[in-house]
């Protein structure tokens, strides 16, 4: 059988959780439903069956190494890669496999295309460097506005860049795909009172993430009966801290550190407000689409990509780092009729509809990469 000649190799660091990983699997299915063999080369971890059932095939290669003699041993392992499964683009999604993915790409004279996830620090010899591989792509996928206007002055000229937000499954985030036994068990799980209002971080425990921020926001307020969740995974340590500090306001016990959750649409749902508080800005904020799809009120941070998918009528945005503004804005949303915060709600969701589907994602890809193919 002669090679398909639409195969397209990804290359991430390892696919355990996250954006990027996501966006690897979404596109993964796009390319084998487009007709196509779609590779996917990482060190491995909990999201590989994910890959394999979007009809993909998934290759173990140590790319989360960031050491140079690592990645280029990791070019070479690439290059034969590409020449035995008879690669024609390589999509890299991340600095230390991009590396890797252009040594091989250049050396085998495959075409080379990055999607520019980030917002990467400059902070020490060498950095700006080490970043420039992502504008090094025939062109170059901007997951937002806000990261595809930071381009040009990065090196990419404006016509190498190509817009395209990430995007959400809105048949998987319908509420009314959401059955009350799936929340029924994660409310008792998470020690959830029936009724009491429930305000929630969807996001990885990380400090820039804007935990503390909401908790000092929380012990603003002094609602008794409302509770706090944090649902994501990540640094057991900070998730310690985090409880130390609920119990330092006095708010503890209405404190719950969820830990990485399967059912996210069904997370979501318990929810009366989700909060995306980020100190730093998010290059897009793949959670606010989802929060939005499943018709929550989202109060976010004014910055970055959460600034373009939270429109007027559709959440709330507050200064960054704010904790009185942040705390006024929850309380606002908390007091709200339950029909206005509802309709509030399903004007999110008509918004991600029109804007951020995984569909529209997917074929804004597979569209760049027929342009790069001819």
């Amino acid at each position: 059988m002669p090679p398909n000649p639409f195969t397209i190799l990804q290359v991430l660091p390892a696919l355990e959780s996250g954006g990027v990983e996501r966006g690897t699997v979404e596109i993964t299915q796009a390319i084998a439903a487009a007709g196509g063999r779609a590779l996917v080369a990482s060190a491995g971890g909990r999201m590989v069956g994910q890959v394999e059932r979007a009809g993909g095939r998934h290759l173990t290669l140590p790319l989360k190494t960031k050491d140079p003699l690592g990645i280029w041993l990791n070019s070479y392992r690439l290059s034969g890669l590409i020449r035995r499964e008879g690669v024609r683009l390589v999509h890299a999604r991340s600095r230390a496999p991009a590396w890797s993915a252009w040594l091989a790409a250049r050396r085998s004279g495959t075409r080379f295309v990055t999607t520019w996830h980030g917002v990467y620090g400059e902070d020490f010899p060498g950095k700006r460097l080490y970043n420039s591989v992502m504008a090094r792509g025939e062109f170059v996928i901007a997951i937002s506005r806000f990261v595809a206007d930071r381009l040009p002055a990065l090196g990419v000229s404006p016509d190498r860049i190509r817009l395209i937000p990430r995007g959400v499954d809105t048949a998987m985030f319908a509420p009314e795909a959401v059955t009350g036994d799936r929340m029924h068990r994660l409310a008792e799980a998470w020690r959830l009172p029936p009724g009491a209002p429930v305000l929630m971080l969807p996001a990885r425990l990380t400090r820039w993430k804007g935990g503390e921020l909401l908790l000092e926001s929380v012990a603003r307020l002094r609602i008794p009966d409302l509770f706090c969740v944090f649902v994501g995974g990540g640094g057991a340590d900070f998730g310690r801290m985090l409880v130390a500090r609920a119990e330092a306001l006095g708010v503890g016990e209405r404190v719950r550190i969820a830990g990485h959750c399967d059912d996210m649409p069904a997370a979501l749902m318990l929810a009366d407000v989700v909060a995306c508080p980020s100190l730093h800005p998010e290059p897009f904020g793949r959670t606010v689409i989802e929060a939005q799809a499943t018709g929550r009120l989202v109060i976010a941070a004014d910055h970055g990509g959460a600034a373009e998918t939270v429109t007027e009528g559709t959440g709330w945005l507050v200064p960054p780092g704010d904790a009185a503004s942040l705390a006024a804005a929850i309380f606002h949303a908390l007091t709200l009729p339950a029909d206005a915060r509802a309709a509030i709600g399903a004007a999110a969701r008509a918004h991600v509809l029109a804007h951020y589907t995984v569909q529209a994602m997917q074929l804004a890809t597979l569209a760049v990469y027929h342009e790069v193919l001819g």
